[in-house]
């Protein structure tokens, strides 16, 4: 497992937004990849679809799980930005943009969350945390199960964050 990289969480009128960085040393086009073509999708985050453009239906399925999302591409700029929802169909939208930059060595993403400030932040904050470390594998070529220990220990940061924010 790697050090933890925890995101920036601010809560305003009632919604969370957690932001994550990740530098690679890959080019942003393999980067995009990864976040769009759905036969790299399942090497870090599920099995599913995404239209590249804006209105695009979105559809992941995180199989044994249950989880399912139903979205729509909600903002779209070909190679540098891609918006979503991650909720199911019929839930409260929350918004989850990716960024992806070039960098000096390689290229930079950003991920953007949104979600009601009523819900287990520190939960949300360490899966996505959990498949960033999956999209760091797969960028290298190698495949990881979802890290489970990875994603306790973000969790725990997360709440730890959380009592901060709320102090």
């Amino acid at each position: 497992m790697t050090d933890l990289k925890l995101g920036e969480i601010s809560i305003v009128a009632g919604e969370a937004e957690a932001i994550f960085g990740r530098t690679f040393q890959h080019p942003p086009q393999s980067v995009w990849a990864m976040l769009t073509r759905s036969d790299l999708l399942p090497q870090w985050l599920a099995a599913g679809e995404i239209e590249l453009f804006l209105g695009g239906h979105v559809h992941l399925d995180f199989g044994d799980s249950g989880i399912v999302i139903y979205s729509q591409v909600s903002a779209y700029s070909p190679g540098r930005l891609l918006e979503y929802s991650w909720s199911g169909s019929g839930d409260i939208l929350r918004p989850l943009r990716w960024e992806v930059a070039a960098a000096e060595g390689g290229s930079h993403l950003a991920l953007t969350l949104g979600m009601p400030a009523s819900e287990d932040i520190a939960r949300s904050c360490a899966g996505w945390e959990a498949h960033l470390e999956m999209l760091t594998a797969a960028l290298e070529g190698v495949s990881i199960k979802f890290p489970f220990e990875h994603f306790k220990a973000a969790r725990e940061g997360y709440k730890a964050k959380m009592g901060l924010i709320s102090a």
